[in-house]
């Protein structure tokens, strides 16, 4: 299975994102991509001051568009995730959507842990705008390869993927807005562990450069096999990287180290 992840700069132009997230899924589709990855927040970042005002209910532009392009590409498409607009609620979710080639919702994360730190003398407060999900995601793509769903700040919390990969994932999406700090000194480190406990692929888009409220990204866009080896790694002008997920290899990587199965959760707790 061939996979892409999509690098952006996101704004608070919506209509100026969508249109970079439809040329490069195109662009991607065209490599030969049959899962494509968009980063998180792709259709408008920024602080809660700008993102929340821009959320979305489910049947929204941005997600409408998503379903309709990856209908008419046939492809599986992660949507990186949008604010989602909750009814009855002054907070938006941190949304996650897969569609499948049929153009349909298969499945929706909302992020877990919101991103309340503060990075470089910078702070950021997720929490202001965004309430955390209550639940792991796995998704089943056309190939049937699982998908776990994640977002960012997800990938400090290795406890997820590890129910991810209980759940059975074996390809775990990671779109992001890691900070341009963070990316530096954490990014690489934490995607190939991710990959290597779990034995699992990761694929994991960034957003990159300035964004409103003076948020710096820091690109690095991934895709890692199980055995830890970055298979694409994107350059700072990169709006994708494609490589492609031989899961022939992930079972054989599993069945000579079959980590998971000796996992002990009863001695953990």
């Amino acid at each position: 299975m061939r996979a892409a992840a999509v690098q952006l700069n996101s704004t608070d132009d919506k209509a100026r994102n969508q249109a970079l997230a439809d040329a490069a899924v195109r662009a991607a589709a065209a490599d030969g991509a049959e899962l494509v990855v968009l980063p998180e927040k792709w259709n408008c970042l920024g602080p809660a001051e700008v993102t929340l005002p821009a959320a979305e209910p489910l049947d929204g532009p941005s997600l409408t568009w998503a379903r309709a392009i990856a209908a008419e590409l046939g492809i599986d498409l992660v949507a990186g995730s949008i604010v989602e607009r909750v009814p009855g609620e002054e907070r938006g979710a941190n949304t996650s959507a897969h569609i499948g080639p049929d153009g349909e919702i298969k499945a929706l994360y909302r992020k877990v842990h919101l991103f309340d730190v503060e990075v470089d003398g910078q702070a950021f407060r997720e929490s202001d705008g965004e309430t955390p999900g209550q639940e792991v995601v796995t998704s089943a793509t056309a190939r049937g390869a699982l998908l776990g769903l994640s977002v960012c700040y997800d990938l400090r919390f290795p406890g997820l993927y590890g129910a991810l990969a209980a759940g059975g994932a074996t390809v775990l999406c990671v779109p992001s807005a890691f900070t341009l700090a963070t990316t530096r000194d954490h990014w690489e480190i934490l995607l190939r562990a991710r990959a290597i406990e779990n034995q699992c692929f990761v694929v994991a888009p960034n957003e990159i450069g300035r964004h409103p409220g003076d948020i710096r990204t820091g690109g690095r866009s991934l895709i890692v096999d199980p055995w830890g080896v970055v298979l694409a790694q994107a350059p700072d002008g990169a709006d994708r990287i494609v490589a492609d997920l031989d899961l022939a290899r992930l079972t054989d990587i599993r069945a000579r180290m079959p980590v998971l199965e000796h996992r002990r959760p009863e001695v953990y707790a």
